[in-house]
């Protein structure tokens, strides 16, 4: 397996330093780099403590844990994040957009989110027709319930 090396800023020393687990899972966690607390109902774009320089032809994309929701009440907004190559500034620190669904409290260092950098998408060219030739599926949720 290949490995690509990504370039780190951290806007704080109270949070652990990334660390890939080889072999466990290829997502990395996120942690919160500030105490938050949270009103069900409130939003906060909660600051992760980081900004990278990702390889060149990749982004990122941030998701919640699967323990986020159960630990702290919050989903994120965009339910996926995506951070492409040019967010690499000095001040391009990494956050993730939170709305609260009980009233919570995060505290630094907590485990809130997790990424992986994925390849960007090839060009795309679209070949407009009038018909697709495939058999048709049935519509959606076709492939039944079991």
């Amino acid at each position: 397996m290949r490995s690509e090396t990504i370039t780190i800023k951290y806007f704080t020393d109270k949070i652990d330093k990334l660390a890939y687990i080889d072999g466990k899972s290829d997502w990395i966690d996120l942690r919160a780099a500030e105490d938050v607390a949270l009103k069900a109902g409130e939003f906060r774009l909660i600051p992760l403590g980081v900004g990278m320089k990702l390889p060149e032809g990749y982004e990122a994309h941030v998701v919640p844990r699967s323990s986020t929701y159960k630990n702290f009440g919050i989903i994120q907004t965009n339910h996926m994040g995506v951070i492409d190559s040019s967010y690499c500034g000095d001040n391009d620190q990494w956050f993730m957009p939170v709305y609260a669904l009980r009233d919570t409290e995060i505290h630094v260092n907590d485990r809130i989110c997790q990424f992986r950098i994925m390849e960007n998408q090839p060009k795309i060219v679209f070949d407009e027709v009038m018909h697709l030739e495939d058999a048709d599926r049935g519509g959606h949720g076709s492939t039944g319930k079991q």
